[in-house]
């Protein structure tokens, strides 16, 4: 039978998300039911709410979730009732050309739940990056599920589900920071901090954070950031030049999302280094560069994809991590707020008052 739960829905552009009352179906051919334990408030949530994705409207917001299985469908084999998860918004098919040539990460036809959850009036909902995960139940591909150790705080395990996986893979994965390099990251946010946590962890020399807010360089600080400039008051540039020998950084993470910003990253790199792009931009933003630079400074220009991760490889081993004590997890939890408390978590993240809220249910 189908379920009862609450949960936060952005009804219209720029509306007020509220609490309503959703139909979760029972689970279908490859899907799961999950209890959601915790879901950590993303600006990609933000970006739903605003209509910077799509229109839509209504959306069932959260995507950045840990929980338990509480029911699968027919044929589901990888994930069993009573399996704590972790929600993942890139399930891969397996068949498609990327998955076929080895390179899953990339795979081109990831997949979601095939029912809809609904309204108690019929009116079906649009789950953010196809979760839906600020409710107390949400249905979901059972590829979307990854297990990991149940001893990790639900609060923590979560936020692998997002931001967290998108800046740790940004650096080792997409970026692939090597020991011994140097490394800028532009936006001090929940990403950017994690971008910071994943080049520490890949050995990088010198990490230069950059941001307009003191308060987020402070923080940068205690993540693993060596240096921090504030682009406000200095050229971003300049500074990452001088702080690496006048060459630049081998690999620049821009963690905004902004044609501005990313000309930043463009230009602070060294010689034949790499720009990595793991902020969101939104639909209206341009770049434009000149050619002529693009070829002779060489390197490499990339996008990172959810931290052009795969989940069942490395959502486990960076809790393992977490567990052994080599990165802190816990460190982007700034609070723990209720379902109705999305709106008002929305705000302080605009105030960049937090790194992330984490909704507890």
């Amino acid at each position: 039978m189908s379920q009862q739960v609450q949960g936060v829905i952005a009804p219209g552009k720029n509306e007020p998300v509220r609490v309503e009352t959703i139909i979760v179906p029972d689970p279908g051919p490859g899907e799961a039911v999950v209890k959601v334990q915790a879901c950590g408030v993303c600006h990609t949530d933000l970006h739903y709410k605003q209509g910077g994705i799509n229109d839509d409207f209504p959306f069932l917001l959260g995507h950045e979730a840990a929980g338990v299985v509480e029911s699968v469908g027919p044929d589901v084999t990888d994930v069993a009732p009573g399996d704590f998860v972790i929600l993942n918004w890139r399930a891969v098919c397996g068949n498609c050309r990327a998955c076929l040539r080895g390179r899953p990460w990339y795979c081109f036809n990831t997949h979601n739940a095939r029912q809809r959850m609904t309204l108690l009036d019929g009116t079906e909902l649009s789950p953010a990056l196809g979760i839906g995960a600020f409710a107390e139940k949400t249905l979901v591909a059972a590829g979307q599920c990854t297990k990991v150790d149940p001893a990790v705080s639900a609060s923590v395990a979560g936020l692998l589900g997002c931001g967290v996986m998108a800046g740790i893979g940004a650096a080792i994965n997409t970026g692939e920071v090597g020991r011994g390099d140097t490394v800028a990251v532009i936006g001090c946010g929940g990403v950017g901090d994690a971008s910071i946590v994943g080049a520490r962890l890949a050995g990088a020399a010198r990490i230069i954070a950059v941001d307009i807010d003191d308060r987020k360089l402070e923080t940068a600080k205690t993540m693993g950031a060596t240096h921090t400039v504030n682009s406000r008051s200095t050229d971003p540039v300049e500074a990452v030049r001088e702080l690496t020998g006048g060459f630049g950084a081998d690999v620049v993470i821009e963690a905004v999302g902004h044609p501005e910003t990313y000309r930043q990253a463009f230009y602070a790199r060294d010689l034949a280094g790499t720009v990595v792009l793991v902020g969101v931009p939104t639909p209206e933003m341009k770049l434009e560069l000149p050619l002529l630079d693009v070829f002779g400074r060489g390197g490499s220009l990339k996008s990172s994809w959810y931290g052009d991760c795969l989940p069942s490889r490395d959502f486990p081993m960076l809790i393992d991590l977490h567990q052994q004590g080599r990165i802190d997890l816990g460190a982007f939890v700034t609070e723990t707020i209720g379902l109705g408390d999305v709106e008002q978590a929305f705000a302080r993240m605009h105030e960049g008052d937090v790194l992330r809220s984490v909704v507890r249910f």
